[in-house]
Order: structure tokens, then sequence, then C-alpha cells
């Protein structure tokens, strides 16, 4: 989510400096009573997904991913997390 975030503001405002932080929490310590872990992880595979597409509908800077990364994503997908990712359509 941060790094959406940063490209976000970074294609709007190319020309300002930000900085994204969160609080150090390991990913075991992040889902709690609203979010669950197989939340959690839905959440992370969409917004990857939005930072594979994204600068291609202008609305974030590209973002290097590594190959590993890339299959990493893919894999969670296979295992079922797909519920925040965005139909081919849209």
């Amino acid at each position: 989510m941060e790094r959406r975030a940063l490209a976000t503001f970074q294609k709007i405002w190319p020309d300002k400096q930000a900085r994204v932080t969160s609080p150090p929490v390991t990913m075991e310590e992040y889902p709690n009573d609203v979010i669950s872990m197989e939340e959690m992880i839905n959440i992370m595979v969409g917004d990857f997904q939005r930072i594979l597409i994204y600068p291609q509908k202008g609305f974030q800077i590209e973002q290097p991913v590594t190959g590993e990364l890339l299959k990493s994503y893919e894999a969670l997908i296979q295992h079922g997390f797909s519920k925040h990712l965005i139909k081919n359509d849209q």
C-alpha cells in the first residue's frame, strides 16, 4: 500500500518529495479483529497487481519489479488469493 501511495504521489506531484512510513510491525502482528491474515494477503496481492497495471493507465509511476516478485504474486493467485484483483475488463 505504501509503495502504491508513493508511486501515485510521484505521478501527480513529480516535483515534490514525500516519505511514506508505517508502524514497525511484523506480518504476523498486522492482522487483527478487523483484517484477518487471509484478507491482508488478498489486499497485498490486489495492491501488487495495481503496481503492475496502474502505470499504463497513467495513475502512478512505474515501479521496479523483479522476476522473483512476479513468481510469488502468481503463486499467491494460484493459491486463491485473488479476492482484491481487478478483473480484465476494468
